[in-house]
């Protein structure tokens, strides 16, 4: 998923678009994976499970779950993803643009 993540922060970089990621792992596994996988966007850890605080509040039992959010806040899908996120994304920014 990171190689897809990256490709999208990067392609949409000039574009009103914000991915932000929450990883329960184990903090050593967060922290090796943010270094080694070249996230560059806002990252969260979750305190190492679905148990989190932030997994709790957003009905999260497994990951990845993935939430595409418009500009207004609604939550517009969900669980995309590759092309199938490019495809929502893409909509969503064009809905935004009036187009």
């Amino acid at each position: 998923m990171y190689p897809h993540e990256r490709s999208l922060v990067s392609r949409l970089e000039d574009e009103p678009f914000s991915l932000v990621g929450v990883n329960s792992d184990p903090k050593e596994d967060y922290f090796e994976a943010i270094e080694k996988e070249d996230i560059s966007w806002p990252s969260f850890w979750d305190g190492g499970d679905t148990n989190g605080p932030i997994a709790t509040k957003w009905g999260v039992g497994g990951w990845p779950t993935i939430y595409i959010i418009d500009h207004e806040g609604i939550i517009r899908d969900r669980n995309k993803r590759g092309e199938k996120m490019d495809e929502v994304v893409d909509r969503l920014l064009e809905e935004m643009k009036g187009g």
